[in-house]
């Protein structure tokens, strides 16, 4: 093969068309057409002469042009809030798959703390069959809504009753770990939580406070912790609670993110977990199962959450009128070393 000479252009090659298709197997472009998408009468031999010719080929079919076609895609709007926090990964890993089962492409956005609306206009340019949201507000949902695009709530709730949504039980997941404390003799329980005005921490709030109750023991105000929404805030909250003389026995965080901060104040304040300090998290973190001792956490099936969110929301395109519906999952305890009964304080 010659070699290319100075001031010779390249020509990149060109992308097969339907109209190369018909060409080559000798048959009518919208006889091409109707063999390739499967839609309308073409002859036996004529299809399979066509489709023989589009593998040849290398045939692509242009999915923009369909799409315009259809006013809709086989693509799926995945609007995620962090993707640095493993949550969010491991939920999208479970979205890709049950989205590839089924002939669906997955269209990822990651807000990333920035303004999630922009991320929900794209889908709707992009003409998405529908959005699996993890959104930090209302304004996804209503935005969506607005153009006619179905969505599911994934992890936390803000339009119950009006959009579907997959949740884990985040109330009986903190009621059992918060339980487990009391039963091993816990009275100072600490909750290091972000929030309590979506559902997640309002819920995971609730199970904490129901199990104090029923261990007939008070909910004092400074045991629930704002506890900020990253590590280093987490590690500033906790070193400010537990350097305190009346600290608590054990402390409850509301999230993988959380009980990092704190499992890194006790190693600066000099705390052993379990012996100083008990620890328990809501999220199963894979740190949590590489440390010594093991950290105690209630366990999430996330990629069960996006598997089945990606259904449900496949569901909907099916029956665009039926209820709204949510499903709560299990959420059990996974026990780990990070617990034992307090010590006795002089």
């Amino acid at each position: 093969m010659a070699e290319a000479g100075p001031g010779t252009v390249t020509v990149p090659p060109r992308r097969i068309t339907i109209n190369d298709i018909a060409e080559a197997a000798e048959v009518s472009r919208s006889t091409a057409s109707r063999a390739l998408t499967d839609r309308g009468y073409v002859a036996d031999a004529a299809r399979r002469r066509v489709l023989e010719v589009a593998e040849s080929l290398g045939y692509v079919p242009d999915a923009t042009a369909r799409h315009l076609r259809r006013q809709r895609s086989n693509s799926i709007g995945v609007l995620l809030s962090d993707l640095t926090n493993s949550f969010y990964a491991e939920l999208a890993a479970g979205a890709s798959k049950q989205a590839r089962q089924r002939s669906y492409t997955m269209v990822l956005s990651d807000a990333g703390g920035g303004d999630e609306v922009e991320a929900a206009k794209a889908f709707v340019g992009l003409r998405v069959a529908g959005v699996i949201a993890t959104a930090v507000s209302e304004d996804v949902g209503t935005y969506l809504g607005r153009h006619g695009v179905p969505v599911v709530e994934v992890d936390r709730q803000f339009a119950e009753g009006i959009s579907d949504a997959v949740v884990v039980d985040n109330v009986a997941g903190a009621y059992r770990t918060t339980e487990n404390l009391l039963e091993q003799g816990h009275r100072r329980v600490a909750l290091f939580i972000d929030e309590t005005t979506w559902t997640t921490g309002r819920d995971r709030h609730a199970g904490y406070a129901q199990a104090l109750a029923a261990g007939g023991l008070d909910l004092l105000p400074e045991l629930v912790v704002s506890s900020g929404w990253d590590v280093r805030t987490a590690l500033a909250a906790a070193l400010r609670l537990l350097a305190d003389d009346h600290r608590p026995t054990a402390v409850f965080a509301a999230n993988n993110v959380l009980a990092e901060g704190v499992w890194r104040a006790a190693a600066e304040l000099g705390l052993r977990i379990p012996e100083d300090l008990s620890l328990v998290s809501f999220d199963d973190a894979p740190w949590m199962s590489m440390v010594t001792p093991g950290v105690t956490a209630v366990a999430q099936d996330v990629m069960a959450l996006g598997e089945t969110a990606v259904e449900m929301l496949l569901e909907r395109l099916a029956e665009p009128d039926a209820p709204a519906r949510t499903i709560v999952l299990p959420a059990p305890v996974v026990h780990r070393g990070s617990t034992a009964p307090p010590a006795i304080r002089a």
